[in-house]
């Protein structure tokens, strides 16, 4: 795997498999994870311990054996009452528990409203479409963030143009965006990527200024804040995702959120058909008034996202916690450079741990071999994201119909369009750079975090040997 660039749910997947029976007995469903991290000021930060000099790859001890806190968590005590009268009631459809948890939601991100539908694509994807962006447009996007934030707009007819990332933060550069602007921009996608807020203090005013719409992809990003405000609360609309992974796991199910009431109608009625807002699961007489879609969400989907959010502020203080300890203590190793978050960001959500990995740190060791190395010594770990600013599903999309019909031909000639949006700070992250480490865990103990670092500074000391091995 560590050769390759693998999606971060087939990453997600394959780490899982090795706890599925234990997360089979209801008795392992209480454990560490619901617990309080221990403070980091009870753990001295120069703690690292190695089990042994030589790499697990050339025989030696893996620094970890423990297997790491399984996602997402089942507590049958608290968690199914709810679920268990949903299902008994025969109401399945969308009704009072979803908008119970649309309300609660709301609550918790200090927004007036929330809509829940089938997924986070779908979110942006209602978002955009009732804030009026339509074939012809452009939109800006970063090109480090999942396929779907592309996928949304390309879904709309809309235009993908991609800002290069600031390599610190792994977000969208705001001193880069007003170069691609264009009289057919219309909007900024901002994504709060890996769950560490964007800089929407300075793209705000570069949106109002040429009047743009601000979508904010908050879907990895539940509970981050700048300046004490939620993500996904700052733009005209948020979007947030609560597929299986995310840190707020229903399995699959997404959120619209804004301040706007005539906005979120307009969403609404779009996910039901197009009927009137406030019109019931099954209304055939009422008539459409706009053109929609059925994204609706089941009353089943609402109680699992109810038992969630019911533990994730604190889930999201231990991977704070966890996440500003396991940095201190990798980021004085050479080659290792930690995420850095701007400094009106007042919380971080860490749906991945993401750092660079800078190979002449290690004496050229590639960042293949570390992976493999790493994930030896019992840390699993990924490379991240593939570029996104030049894969052949933008092509495709271009020789559509629809496309060649809104489209001059020379804006869809595909060379041209990748010339234009290339990326180079992006193509060294997701290319040389990126390492991740997923969400689930940091919400181990201070000692887990240990292991990290401790595997870390063991691959670093025998980078040699490893250099010999990764050649044969």
């Amino acid at each position: 795997m560590a050769s390759k660039n693998v999606s971060r749910r087939e990453f997600i997947r394959r780490n899982s498999l090795t706890g599925l029976s234990a997360m089979l007995s209801p008795s392992l469903f209480t454990n560490s994870m619901d617990s309080p991290a221990t403070p980091v000021s009870d753990v001295p930060i120069s703690i690292i311990h190695t089990t042994s000099s030589s790499p697990a790859l050339l025989g030696g001890a893996p620094v970890r054996t423990k297997s790491w806190p399984t996602w997402p968590i089942w507590k049958p005590e608290t968690d199914e009452k709810q679920l268990l009268e949903v299902i008994r009631s025969g109401i399945w459809s969308r009704a009072n528990v979803a908008t119970e948890f649309e309300q609660k939601w709301a609550q918790a991100l200090g927004v007036k409203r929330s809509l829940l539908v089938v997924n986070g694509t779908n979110a942006l994807i209602i978002a955009l479409s009732q804030l009026d962006i339509r074939a012809g447009d452009e939109v800006l996007v970063p090109p480090y963030t999942f396929i779907a934030t592309v996928s949304a707009v390309l879904a709309t007819g809309a235009m993908p143009i991609f800002v290069d990332v600031d390599p610190a933060t792994f977000q969208i550069d705001p001193a880069k965006i007003e170069a691609k602007i264009t009289v057919r921009t219309k909007a900024i996608i901002p994504v709060h990527i890996l769950g560490l807020p964007a800089q929407m203090n300075q793209i705000l005013p570069i949106a109002k200024k040429h009047n743009l719409v601000v979508i904010e992809d908050a879907c990895q990003a539940h509970l981050a804040e700048i300046n004490h405000q939620k993500v996904g609360t700052f733009g005209s609309a948020g979007c947030f995702s609560f597929q299986n992974s995310k840190n707020l796991a229903i399995g699959e199910g997404g959120a619209v959120v804004s301040n706007d009431d005539a906005f979120m109608d307009r969403c609404f009625s779009y996910q039901n058909f197009g009927n009137p807002y406030g019109a019931g699961v099954g209304s055939v007489s009422v008539g459409s008034i706009r053109q929609g879609n059925k994204l609706r969400t089941t009353e089943y989907q609402a109680a699992i996202g109810l038992a969630q959010l019911a533990r994730l502020d604190a889930q999201t203080t231990t991977r704070n916690e966890n996440a500003a300890y396991l940095k201190a203590q990798i980021e004085k190793i050479p080659g290792i450079v930690p995420y850095k978050l701007y400094d009106d960001v007042t919380r971080a959500a860490f749906h991945l741990f993401p750092f660079r990995y800078q190979k002449e740190g290690f004496k050229g060791l590639p960042r293949a071999a570390f992976l493999k190395a790493l994930q030896a010594e019992g840390i699993p770990c990924s490379n991240g994201y593939a570029t996104l600013n030049n894969q052949p599903y933008l092509n495709d999309a271009f020789r559509s119909k629809n496309f060649q019909k809104v489209y001059p031909k020379e804006r869809l000639d595909f060379k041209q369009y990748v010339a234009q949006n290339q990326c180079p700070e992006n193509d060294k992250l997701c290319n040389e750079e990126a390492v991740w480490f997923t969400q689930n865990m940091l919400l181990g103990t201070k000692e887990d975090m240990n292991d990290i670092a401790a595997a870390i500074e063991k691959v670093h000391k025998n980078a040699d040997e490893l250099i010999k091995l990764s050649k044969k």
